[in-house]
């Protein structure tokens, strides 16, 4: 049987999945992934979190063809574990599992400065369903903004479009607001031709915050088409996230000409026209970036955690 202290496991818990890692800790290959559902304690609670963790875990073990057993060290970065007691909850669970002799666990933000920066330290950026922004320093001081949910923030982020456009369609419906191709296309989605059929959709229907932030790519294309209502939320949604990300520079104290960036994200990521917007009014916010790195997979950077506590992979610069 392979010795498991040689194994080391990075876990990426969001809004939307959580993907465990199970890699080899002298190189960082991966050996087998396992993915799960939304591991965010402050948004399904600590119930369906830990069994989301705990599925990602099983299923990376499985992927790698190897029964489940403690590792020499395990990064998580998790949505939702800024509170102390979300912290404890996870460690918890961690020791309960026997998860790893070593064991660290921050932000899911965090894992984008060992995935996109050059050196480990800069700005990071995430606009998928929902929206923060991180920034650290060469000495590990961290700063953050945003990352307040959907209800309290989450500007610039997939789900704030998608409700915006809804609500933009709504309005229209009503005779009250702008017409615009939002309201049939929103229709269309749904499967009808009355926009009242909106309101058990939302309510007690399958749109939930995840489908709603899935309606943002129908915001994306109406407003490359000239729809003015959607290219006014297209623009506010890249500015806020763009004050957003400068609100972390200033809170952190970095000086904002040639910062390292990286960037995650679905809707950050697979749009380049929202990326490219985003990162002008970044300009306009005083912040210029420098390298600019594009994390598609910020469980890899967990990875690097891990190996980083095994004095395996180089600390920051």
């Amino acid at each position: 049987m392979p010795d498991a202290t040689r194994w080391v496991i990075g876990i990426d818990g969001g809004a939307s999945q959580t993907i465990a890692v199970l890699a080899d800790a002298a190189t960082g290959e991966p050996l087998g992934r396992g993915e799960a559902g939304p591991s965010n304690i402050q948004a399904v609670g600590e119930t369906t979190a830990l069994r989301e963790l705990n599925m990602a875990v099983a299923g990376a073990f499985r992927a790698a063809k190897q029964p489940r057993r403690p590792v020499a060290a395990a990064a998580l970065g998790l949505a939702g574990v800024d509170r102390k007691e979300g912290l404890d909850v996870i460690r918890g669970w961690a020791d309960l599992v026997q998860l790893a002799e070593q064991v660290t666990i921050a932000n899911d933000a965090t894992l984008l400065f060992a995935a996109g920066t050059p050196h480990g330290w800069g700005l990071a950026v995430i606009a998928g369903t929902g929206s923060i922004a991180f920034t650290l320093d060469r000495h590990g001081r961290d700063a953050r903004a945003g990352g307040w949910g959907y209800l309290l923030g989450d500007e610039g982020s997939a789900f704030q479009m998608g409700l915006l456009g809804l609500r933009a369609a709504c309005r229209a419906a009503d005779g009250v607001g702008q017409a615009t191709v939002l309201l049939t296309a929103f229709l269309e989605r749904l499967g009808s031709t009355d926009p009242r059929d909106f309101i058990p959709a939302v309510y007690r229907g399958s749109w939930d915050k995840a489908f709603i932030a899935g309606l943002a790519p129908l915001v994306l294309k109406a407003a490359a088409a000239g729809d003015p209502v959607a290219r006014a939320i297209f623009e506010e949604q890249a500015r806020e996230l763009a004050r957003t990300a400068a609100g972390a520079v200033r809170l952190g104290q970095l000086d904002p000409h040639g910062l390292p960036l990286a960037l995650a994200g679905g809707l950050v990521l697979e749009s380049e026209a929202y990326r490219q917007q985003f990162l002008n009014e970044l300009r306009a916010c005083g912040v210029v970036p420098g390298t600019i790195g594009l994390v598609d997979d910020p469980v890899i950077g967990a990875v690097v955690l891990a190996r980083r506590l095994l004095g395996l992979a180089p600390p920051p610069q």
